[in-house]
């Protein structure tokens, strides 16, 4: 019997997890010839959605809860889901409710049909303006470094075959980046087209710092053109700068011979090249910092304990 995988990410989902898991209940048993699990990681929420998941696991033995010992970001918590997993399909979901898991079935369609990973691709997101912006721009970004076609959206809603999360598992540094890890797996991903629904609670808990460090573990982690064009932009500059002086000599020399080389022009040249200089020491140093921090193997989650049908099995 083919097993399903449910895992989901819990920050701050008080008010929405019960209700994301009784729909997953209700969907998953429409097809008897399917087993499944569910997988809640809880990333050091807040407010008392641990309490709330021990109960629920209780009286669900196909509940299991990992509690984490401090948050490390959302694609961590799906790594930690991830390694617990046993279904030979891993479904990734939200826990806000905006997943529309009434077309489950239709998003596990492409994988009978050849495909690794099946993603949702909504026609209208249900986020605020500035959530659209950073999912364009980021969406951008993987295109631009890691090769994703532009025509290929990257949504939480997901369902993955099993292989691909077998080789996503063995990536061990502390800064996991799903879609380029996706990316590296697999070039056969389709796109189900679907309605989001609305946020269940009304507010979301991925702020713009968590974009901005989702995205620099995108940059950083998984490519290394943005030293390319660092090294190009360099080389640009110091070409325009050459260009630059040779013109100051040709008019001094032969076309305005009393012209003198003002103080402003020359102030203008140093704190651009200097700025130039400064962001590419800034870029080559988030580099090596993140080097320097996989090799002391920080790491990227850690477990505080695992509760399964009520019963604690692990305990740091």
């Amino acid at each position: 019997m083919p097993k399903l995988s449910f895992v989901i990410p819990c920050y701050g989902s008080e008010l929405t997890i019960e209700r994301v898991i009784a729909e997953i209940g209700l969907v998953a048993t429409q097809k008897p010839e399917y087993d499944y699990e569910i997988i809640c990681v809880n990333d050091s929420s807040p407010d008392n959605v641990l309490p709330l998941l021990r109960r629920l696991a209780a009286s669900d033995p196909r509940l299991t809860v990992v509690d984490l010992s401090r948050n490390m970001g959302k694609h961590s918590a799906v790594m930690a889901g991830y390694s617990l997993a046993t279904g030979d399909i891993i479904i990734n979901l939200d826990d806000d409710g905006q997943s529309p898991m009434p077309h489950l079935w239709e998003l596990l369609l492409p994988l009978s049909e050849g495909y690794d990973i099946s993603m949702a691709k909504y026609p209208r997101k249900m986020q605020s303006r500035f959530k659209n912006f950073a999912s364009r721009i980021n969406a951008e970004m993987a295109h631009l470094l890691l090769g994703k076609p532009r025509s290929l959206a990257f949504e939480n809603f997901s369902a993955v075959k099993r292989f691909v999360i077998d080789e996503v598992l063995k990536y061990q540094n502390p800064y996991p980046y799903l879609d380029g890890l996706y990316l590296r797996s697999t070039g056969k991903i389709a796109n189900v087209v679907m309605e989001q629904r609305e946020r269940s609670d009304g507010r979301g808990g991925f702020t713009f710092l968590k974009s901005l460090k989702l995205w620099l573990n995108g940059f950083t982690a998984f490519s290394v053109k943005p030293l390319r064009i660092s090294t190009f932009l360099g080389a640009a500059v110091a070409l325009a700068g050459f260009i630059y002086g040779l013109w100051i000599i040709i008019r001094k020399l032969f076309l305005v011979p009393e012209m003198s080389t003002g103080y402003p022009s020359i102030m203008s040249a140093l704190l651009f090249i200097g700025g130039m200089i400064m962001m590419m020491l800034g870029m080559l140093g988030e580099y090596v910092g993140r080097i320097y921090i996989s090799i002391n193997k920080s790491p990227q989650y850690v477990i505080r304990e695992i509760i399964h049908g009520g019963a604690q099995i692990e305990d740091n």
